[in-house]
């Protein structure tokens, strides 16, 4: 495998689980730790059972190990994230790779946000709505500004768990100005809706961009090439039908330069990759593979970094 960079999890419950389901694949993540709180969690016992190092003493029990991950990632609480863990990592000099809603450090989106945020010492991953919308959002506005942008994001109650429930509200405020900050948008509004479909349904994502004058054919192009994007880390990501363009009142309709307001709508599915967690729970498994790929990033510098000290230091 070569070298890879060291990384720990923080937290064992679902996200966590199939967080390290994912990096146990990695070739340039090395995962060495599972921190946890429940001595009974099954997400500490699978760690057990894959040779991970693994604590019940969480934070305190995590940072006790000097050589536990240069890269944590935090799959708790927004909460204790922003009150707690944030914090600590800082001051251990570890990056964090926050997938709660906290929104201590930069908002980051694979493919969207830049290699300059990226380079941080505490990373936000805003939400799985974010992580779902914040492309197709970012991938119109590169082709016309987008003015106003609202994502109503739908999954599987069974998909949420108490800690999705804890954190509805700071959901749809993160991901609202994840939207803005990431997507470009000028204003925008994130809605979340618990679907108690049995059997239950994929999470599904409407995006709604209103726009100025614009070219039909650039944006869908525009959609389509980020589609793809997204798909190299989440699989299971993929269009509900062609993008819609409606022509607001006052303007006139045409694939090209329409005068007034457009407003362009676009559908997303999204699948787990079943790992550890049910297909359906798509709204988590964007959320972990997110994660690795911008951990596997930042571990990707860090292993540059070391590669030229060492350079350095012969020459």
């Amino acid at each position: 495998m070569g070298d890879r960079v060291r990384a720990a999890i923080l937290g064992s419950g679902n996200i966590g689980t199939d967080l390290m389901a994912k990096l146990l694949r990695s070739e340039v993540l090395e995962l060495t730790t599972v921190a946890g709180i429940d001595p009974d969690s099954e997400g500490l016992a699978k760690a057990r059972a894959a040779g991970l190092a693994t604590t019940t003493d969480g934070i305190d029990g995590l940072l006790a190990d000097p050589d536990s991950g240069r890269i944590v990632f935090d799959a708790t609480s927004a909460r204790a994230h922003a009150s707690l863990h944030a914090p600590r990592l800082a001051e251990a000099g570890r990056i964090a790779i926050d997938l709660t809603p906290a929104a201590v450090g930069p908002y980051v989106v694979p493919g969207v946000s830049s290699d300059e945020v990226i380079g941080g010492a505490n990373l936000n991953l805003i939400s799985w709505g974010a992580q779902a919308t914040i492309p197709m959002v970012h991938a119109i506005g590169r082709v016309a500004p987008v003015r106003y942008a609202e994502i109503v994001a739908t999954i599987s109650s069974r998909s949420a768990g108490p800690g999705t429930r804890q954190n509805i509200d700071e959901f749809t405020q993160t991901t609202a100005r994840g939207i803005e900050r990431v997507g470009g948008a000028e204003q925008a509004k994130a809605i979340i809706v618990l679907n108690p479909a049995d059997p239950p349904i994929v999470m599904r994502d409407a995006v709604y961009a209103v726009c100025g004058p614009l070219d039909q054919d650039a944006v869908r192009a525009s959609i389509l090439e980020m589609v793809d994007s997204v798909r190299r880390y989440v699989p299971g990501y993929r269009l509900r039908g062609e993008p819609i363009f409606d022509q607001e009142p006052g303007g006139s309709r045409g694939s090209r330069g329409s005068r007034g307001a457009t407003r362009v709508t676009v559908f997303v599915e999204v699948e787990g990759a079943g790992d550890y967690l049910p297909r359906y729970a798509g709204n988590l498994d964007i959320m972990t593979a997110a994660a690795v790929r911008v951990g596997e990033e930042v571990g990707r510098r860090l292993l540059a970094a070391d590669q030229g000290a060492k350079v350095t230091s012969r020459g």
